[in-house]
Formats: structure tokens, sequence, C-alpha cells
């Protein structure tokens, strides 16, 4: 049987050389996602951007930065998380993912799920909100949780979306200062319940006298 390591190995290849969609046709490089495979917490964006593109690693610029801001406010570092993207390859402009490009690298994001198999999932941005909170609106629903089969999911705003907007630079920061505490919650959650004990055997019945 593969190690874990060796299916990010094949799956990181498989991204990095992926022709499934036209942006293999524009990307610089293509960004797979990184951290360990035994993550709690995984992170999942939107798309590379032009840092991203460059250097093949998710999150490298000023949304990167402010991500590690964000992960120190609730306790983390970004060695201790797994941090990905729905889309592998950077669209043209930075302009929003298309539908089929979602479609083309939806089984790569599965199979990271699947490897990692993470106690929290993080959404940033609508884009990857949609995926697990279909027709939802991230106004509305962010730092909220939804637990699936152990598993828990909160959808956050991208962190970019405080470099456009300072008036939600305090919103996320408190969104992510929950997540010590859903973390809790997760591990418990996912605990396997205490078998009962076995019953103790019956006593032996007293054999009856067959003579007085």
């Amino acid at each position: 049987m593969t190690s874990p390591a060796g299916r990010a190995d094949d799956l990181h290849e498989r991204v990095r050389t992926c022709l499934l969609c036209p942006l293999a046709r524009t990307r610089g490089h293509a960004v797979p996602g990184e951290g360990p495979l035994n993550a709690e917490f995984m992170f999942i964006g939107e798309a590379p951007g032009q840092n991203e593109d460059r250097q093949g690693r998710p999150f490298v610029g000023a949304a990167g930065q402010f991500l590690e801001e964000l992960l120190a406010a609730a306790g983390l570092r970004r060695s201790e998380v797994y941090i990905c993207n729905v889309l592998k390859c950077r669209p043209p402009n930075n302009r929003d993912p298309l539908p089929g490009e979602i479609e083309a690298c939806r089984d790569y994001l599965d199979e990271q799920i699947d490897l990692i198999d993470p106690l929290l999932i993080i959404t940033l941005g609508r884009f990857s909100m949609a995926k697990f909170f279909p027709n939802q609106s991230i106004s509305r629903i962010h730092g909220h949780v939804k637990d699936t089969a152990g598993r828990f999911y909160v959808p956050m705003y991208h962190p970019a979306a405080a470099l456009h907007q300072q008036s939600l630079r305090e919103t996320i920061l408190n969104d992510f200062r929950q997540l010590p505490g859903i973390l809790e919650r997760a591990r418990a959650a996912r605990k396997p319940a205490p078998q009962p004990e076995p019953a103790p055997a019956p006593a032996p019945a007293t054999q009856a006298r067959l003579f007085e």
C-alpha cells in the first residue's frame, strides 16, 4: 500500500503537470498545496495569485501575510496547518474561477481532503465556501460551524477581503479566534464512544444436594 507521503507526492506531481483545463496554458506554476499530512486544520482558498503562480506555493503574497497573522490569533503556526486552493492554477488577471475550472480541479481537492482527513475545514472566500455551503452568503454565515460525520466546516472571509475593506479586519480576526474552541468540539466529536464494560459472568449455580 502506498504511504501517505507517496500519495501526496503523486498527487502534487499530477497537479503540476495537469492539462485538464485551459489554465494550463497560462499558468507559471501550478500550486498543489502544502502542510503536514496529519494536520487537524485544512484551509481552502480560492485560487493562486501572481506571487503564488511564481513560487508554486499557496498564500505567499499580502493575503498570505495576513493569513499568518490570523493563524497567530488562533494560536496556530503555518507549519501546523494544511493550505490549498479550489483551483490549482492562477486565472488570468486574478479573475474569478469559472465553473469548468472548478470542476476540472474538483477531484484533486477531494483527494487532498481524503488524504489529510482534517478535523476542521476552513473555507476562505465564497468559491471554496460554495463547495460545502451551496447557495449561501459569506456575509451571513461566516464563522458558523457545520458538523458532518465528525468533521467541522467553518466558512470564513478570504484574508484578501480585509486588504480591500479594512472594516472586515476585526471580523475576520474574531472568527479565527474561535478556532481553538471549535477544534476541541471537533476532537470530542471524532473521539470513539467508550465501549460499555462487559457484564460480569453469572456466578455458578450451587448444585442441589442429592442426598440428605
